[in-house]
């Protein structure tokens, strides 16, 4: 990814993420859920959004569905937020990597206690 896709990546980052804490309303958002990540296309025309979220996995479900329902204020938004020619797709994909990392710590004490 070059410069410009990176910092812009990272300002979607930051004003999604205040939409999502400020503007969204949806009860089947979780307190936990962050942007962890966003990867911009070439073109600008497409960013992924990783999230993660510290629920179990029905209410993760029910996440997905609430953002996959929001992607079209949360891209109006951001379009009159940053000034981009076009506004990209927005694209949410789940990063469980936070949850990861919770269980290998957790595996990695239990070890240690037994040692």
């Amino acid at each position: 990814m070059n410069d410009r896709a990176a910092r812009i990546g990272e300002e979607i980052k930051k004003e999604v993420s205040d939409i999502l804490k400020n503007s969204v309303k949806d009860p089947r958002l979780p307190e936990m859920l962050s942007i962890t990540h966003v990867e911009v296309s070439r073109d600008y025309g497409h960013a992924k959004i990783y999230y993660s979220v510290m629920c179990p996995e029905g209410e993760k479900k029910e996440a997905e569905k609430a953002l996959n329902s929001a992607v079209g204020y949360l891209r109006r938004e951001l379009g009159q937020r940053i000034k981009l020619r076009r506004t990209p797709e927005l694209n949410f994909i789940l990063d469980d990597s936070i949850e990861r990392v919770a269980n290998m710590s957790k595996l990695i004490e239990e070890i240690a206690k037994n040692v």
